[in-house]
């Protein structure tokens, strides 16, 4: 998904709302015009004031309907497809005004200015789409806003989609690589750079005489990079769960996404973070009160402690625990990794870990030092749900295929913990966390968040 598909149906969602509520005035007032009035005398009382109420509700709950009838998904939106998107929306909207007027027995006073509403809303949101489409282009044609883009294939393959691209700058890409396979890419200095600055959103293959052992390459190559893969038709054996469809220059064109978490789905998985994490701060800072006071008079140094760990897209964040080991613990870990017990993957534990506090193994015991995360989910570095944060020097011996785990924010609990905490071999953690990464939902979430108290209340803590 291309960022500025995202930001554009952000942006439609207040601007539906004003332009149906400003509708609804223009009706109102050119009901009591003159003109109007002169035609048609008024001949019932409906104050300005309850009109205004009731146009506000009715725009509310036009936002639901164009978001049931499609109008807010996170694709690429042509004009073309948006008008009979527009009559439909705002013709059930006035179907279910009508609805509901009939079943509250409400005696709306004037039948003219829902009829004159309805068409001033399809005329008024079409408008704002001509308006905000050509807007979008306009940014595109000088440069704004665009994905950037790797273009790989035989130059005869690739030549016709960059061509394309250079030439429709409304497509919404920039071509910043061109590539014959992907071995002349992973070699490339330049292209290092890119993807190492995080300035890459998509790749996209032309050759679709790929070999499948080469697709399963680049597949997991993007994975790694955390970037979009788009590839002409037919050009993989293997399928994926999350595709989407297209063409380019008269080809037909496929997109993997690495997970179901994008667009308003990502939107509605913070709000939900957000919202919870903040209901679990209130109710248990008391505990919080009493776990700091503990910590701080069990042992010297400070209450809480900031650890360096790799979040989306390996981005370097602080996660936040209650501090349940001696003073410089991590600078003694060197001295201990010849007692590594976690001989599978690039994990580092140790049961009874000397540089652990008396306290600390309680808190550990319980997970009540992992309490502050929440904290890092307010700041939307952290989910309530994900994969296990890792520690920087972890991440750097990740094998292949790993570094899917970076694809989404790392939570506090997840699929893994819960199937069977730390006794999971990593492997098995990893293939827990992708499948989890692959098959997201809110409904996922709940259950995960209703199992970790009970996981933990059976002593499977770490």
């Amino acid at each position: 998904m291309k960022k500025a598909d995202f930001i554009l149906n952000i942006f439609l969602v207040p601007l539906d709302f004003c332009l149906v509520f400003l509708a609804a005035l223009t009706a109102y007032y050119f009901r009591f015009s003159e003109a109007i009035s002169a035609i048609r005398p008024v001949v019932f009382d409906l104050s300005f004031e309850h009109y205004l109420q009731l146009a506000f509700n009715v725009s509310v709950l036009s936002i639901f309907v164009f978001a049931l009838a499609g109008f807010y998904t996170m694709r690429s939106k042509r004009l073309i497809k948006e008008i009979p998107r527009i009559f439909f929306g705002v013709s059930m909207v006035v179907v279910f005004l009508v609805l509901f007027i009939f079943l509250t027995r409400e005696l709306f006073s004037s039948r003219f200015i829902i009829l004159l509403a309805w068409a001033l809303a399809i005329l008024y949101l079409f408008i704002g789409r001509v308006i905000v489409f050509l807007l979008r282009d306009r940014f595109f044609s000088l440069g704004f806003g665009l994905s950037s883009i790797f273009v790989l294939g035989d130059i005869n393959a690739r030549k016709i989609i960059v061509d394309t691209y250079k030439h429709n700058p409304r497509l919404g890409f920039k071509v910043v690589g061109e590539f014959d396979d992907l071995a002349q890419l992973e070699n490339d200095a330049t292209a290092k750079s890119l993807l190492s600055a995080k300035k890459v959103d998509y790749l996209m293959q032309t050759d679709s005489a790929l070999a499948k052992d080469q697709a399963l390459d680049l597949l997991t190559f993007c994975q790694e990079n955390h970037l979009s893969l788009k590839y002409i038709a037919n050009l993989f054996q293997a399928q994926s769960l999350h595709v989407n469809f297209s063409e380019i220059a008269g080809f037909p064109l496929v997109e993997i996404a690495g997970t179901p978490l994008d667009g308003w789905r990502k939107v509605y998985k913070r709000i939900f973070d957000f919202v919870l994490a903040l209901f679990l701060l209130l109710i248990l800072s008391p505990i919080f009160l009493i776990l700091a006071i503990l910590v701080k008079i069990t042992s010297d140094g400070s209450v809480f402690v900031s650890l360096k760990r790799v979040g989306e897209k390996g981005k370097i964040f602080n996660l936040y625990k209650f501090r349940s080991m001696i003073n410089g613990a991590h600078s003694l870990k060197p001295e201990m990794l010849a007692h590594n017990e976690r001989k599978d993957g690039p994990l580092f534990k140790i049961k009874n870990d000397p540089r652990v506090t008396k306290f600390g193994k309680f808190l550990r015991a319980s997970s009540l030092d992992e309490f502050p995360q929440l904290f890092n989910v307010l700041r939307g570095t952290m989910s309530l749900v994900g994969p296990r944060p890792h520690e920087p020097e972890e991440v750097s011996n990740y094998q292949r295929g790993y570094k899917r785990l970076l694809s989404i924010k790392p939570g506090m609990t997840g699929l893994a913990q819960v199937s069977g905490r730390s006794n999971l071999l990593f492997a098995e953690e990893a293939k827990l966390d992708i499948f989890y990464i692959e098959n997201w939902s809110i409904l996922l979430d709940i259950i995960i968040l209703l199992k970790t108290p009970w996981v933990v209340l059976k002593k499977d803590a770490c």
